[in-house]
């Protein structure tokens, strides 16, 4: 069932992702953070009480913390998916494994010490970030427009912005913080940020024809956030982290058929090192820290 629970929630990731695209036709980012960010307070608050966990917190700086770097990532992921093929946007966001490996290294690096053995025990790691990077200048250079590489680069800031909010989410989970709560302030933190950038950006006309697509948003992101916590209190860690990159073939089947995305062999094989990349990150990772949290792509 755990396998079952985690392919359920990488549907309902890329599947967020297909509303993200319709609405941003009609809506500015700063309006679907906002709404985004809405259902998902709503959602986990009733979620917290059925389960009787306080929201109450004894490191709002944590918090704070977590959620300008999640905030500033997902509104990175929402750009890119709005100007990027579909697929192309959701790899580029699940490299957060790729780059906490390569954090991982630069910091075993910077902190050696002949004490510690030879530099060289972390060659598997760098074959991993070299890799995850060759994949990406593959799957860009035919896929991407020149137009389009502003946007590419948005979306590689996601991938960056989201090793950075999970390895704060690890520090979190440390420091004794259930994910409910974690997951409910990082929610209000959308609802924040998308308010300031509606300030900035305006409000678009309303129409309930377009906004239909703005609360599936919310309500597919917390229900999958919802089922990839199950996934993992059921199963092994490595096996349900790896199934979270089958999210990337539905969004692929997504790109063909909603969207008439076409990719070349070389995008299609760009894509699939990242993939190996990113499970490889993931269990060299698990050795490394083997009681760490699970990554969100929320």
């Amino acid at each position: 069932m755990h396998a079952l629970w985690m392919v359920l929630a990488s549907l309902l990731f890329a599947t967020m992702g297909v509303c993200i695209k319709f609405a941003a036709e009609h809506f500015n980012p700063g309006e679907i953070v906002f709404w985004r960010g809405v259902v998902g307070v709503v959602f986990m608050v009733i979620f917290a009480r059925m389960r009787g966990v306080s929201l109450r917190t004894s490191y709002p700086v944590m918090h704070l913390w977590r959620s300008v770097i999640g905030v500033a990532a997902l509104s990175a992921w929402f750009y890119a998916i709005a100007h990027l093929p579909l697929a192309t946007a959701m790899t580029l966001n699940y490299m957060s494994s790729v780059w906490i490996a390569a954090f991982l290294v630069g910091g075993m690096l910077i902190t050696w010490t002949p004490a510690k053995g030879s530099p060289l025990a972390q060659g598997p790691l760098v074959l991993t970030v070299l890799l995850g990077f060759a994949g990406v200048v593959l799957m860009l250079r035919p896929t991407v427009e020149q137009n389009q590489m502003f946007a590419a680069l948005v979306g590689l800031l996601s991938g960056i912005g989201s090793a950075f909010a999970y390895m704060q989410v690890m520090a979190l989970g440390r420091a004794g913080e259930p994910e409910i709560r974690t997951v409910t302030y990082f929610a209000v933190g959308t609802v924040v940020a998308g308010l300031l950038g509606m300030a900035y950006a305006g409000v678009s006309a309303w129409s309930w024809q377009h906004s239909v697509w703005l609360v599936p948003i919310g309500l597919l992101a917390a229900i999958a956030q919802l089922c990839m916590t199950r996934a993992y209190s059921l199963g092994p860690t490595l096996v349900v982290a790896n199934l979270q990159y089958s999210g990337i073939v539905f969004a692929a089947i997504f790109s063909l058929v909603l969207f008439g995305d076409r990719l070349p062999l070389s995008g299609w094989l760009g894509m699939g090192m990242i993939v190996v990349s990113g499970i490889a990150a993931t269990i060299l990772r698990a050795r490394a820290a083997p009681n760490a949290p699970a990554e969100e792509h929320s």
